[in-house]
């Protein structure tokens, strides 16, 4: 029987797609437009290497807040 296909990992879009010039990610998902526009073709490994950083990347746009 064959084995199911696991979900593919989910994209961070929140459909605010503007692009930050100071920092060059998207004030939405906090992507980079390289990141944005490869999403689909990158493994699951890459896709949560990217989740993992935005985090980070949102802490100084909330800092001060």
């Amino acid at each position: 029987m064959p084995q199911p296909t696991p979900p593919s990992i989910a994209s961070p879009c929140t459909d605010v797609c503007r692009i930050d010039p100071r920092t060059g990610w998207c004030e939405g998902c906090a992507r980079t437009i390289d990141e944005i526009s490869a999403w689909s073709k990158m493994s699951d490994g890459q896709k949560r290497a990217v989740w993992k950083a935005l985090p980070l990347r949102r802490a100084p746009r909330t800092e001060g807040a």
